[in-house]
């Protein structure tokens, strides 16, 4: 990813969404483009024009704390905005030369045995959506995603937008694109040199106008719990909850699913469970352990 081209292009989003009136300015009449001016940024920051202009064209070298922390306000970013602004410092400090640690291309035989050992669909993912691994029950809940891969790793956005199936699949297909393009964002600032990063994105903005259009929002958002509802080909519908927990050793993410105690999708998974236990495919296959 080009880090100065991401930064300008987030803080250009992010001043086109507020308006004088929000920031506690005079509008002075109408505007050709909407949001506030970067000399408005600037004085609501406590930094010169120029100073501000020199960030807002992606150059983040050697920013402050302190000017990182005025920016927030100025902009009134959201949490998950400030801590992408605070990646994009980073990158930008550090340049190619240092990365971030690492992240597992695959999972550890004990972190396999926790997903098996698991009641739930449960999952390990990296930051660009990519399934590395799951149980037995959760390879039956993504049976669709699975199919769609050929036999390839699975990812949350080739199936999301290149995939008609998906829009079947997910309940609420809009909130599911949404959410992984934010997410997508979010890893891009996190490690923005990521060449399977840039390529997933490349290839996903080529082939689709849903994610191009998205990725032009620069939404910026971690999911950490919440609901999803799902269409399974074998049990219909199902309303379930999720949880997804950062794994800092190995730099993934274990994602798990549950369903309300005693409701229709608990019964859903205990059927869909009781198939997979005759029908699951060789777990060294589907996803890559």
């Amino acid at each position: 990813m080009d880090n100065a081209a991401e930064t300008r292009e987030f803080l250009t989003s992010r001043r086109a969404r507020i308006s004088p009136q929000q920031a506690g300015l005079p509008a002075h009449g109408p505007r050709r483009v909407p949001g506030l001016r970067r000399a408005e940024v600037a004085q609501l920051a406590g930094v010169s024009v120029e100073y501000y202009a020199r960030l807002e064209r992606g150059d983040l070298s050697g920013v402050s704390e302190q000017v990182l922390d005025a920016l927030a306000r100025a902009l009134r970013l959201s949490e998950d905005d400030r801590t992408h602004l605070e990646d994009l410092a980073r990158a930008a400090g550090q340049g190619r030369r240092r990365r971030r640690r690492a992240v597992a291309a695959s999972v550890r035989p004990n972190l396999q045995r926790l997903l098996d050992s698991m009641a739930c669909p449960a999952f390990v993912l990296n930051g660009r959506g990519d399934v590395l691994a799951a149980n037995s029950l959760g390879r039956a809940l993504y049976a669709p995603m699975i199919e769609a891969a050929g036999g390839a790793t699975p990812n949350h956005g080739r199936f999301i937008f290149l995939d008609p199936r998906s829009r079947q699949f997910w309940g609420d297909w809009e909130s599911a694109a949404d959410n992984l393009v934010a997410l997508l964002h979010a890893q891009a600032g996190r490690d923005p040199y990521d060449k399977d990063l840039t390529d997933l994105i490349g290839e996903l903005s080529t082939r689709s106008d849903d994610f191009r259009t998205r990725w032009a929002g620069h939404d910026v958002r971690q999911y950490h719990q919440g609901a999803k509802a799902i269409h399974h080909p074998l049990v219909g519908t199902l309303h379930l909850a999720y949880e997804s927990l950062d794994l800092p050793a190995d730099g993934l993410i274990l994602f798990a699913y549950g369903a309300e105690p005693g409701s229709d999708s608990e019964d859903a998974l205990r059927i869909l469970a009781s198939w997979a236990a005759d029908h699951d495919p060789d777990p060294a296959a589907h996803p890559h352990r």
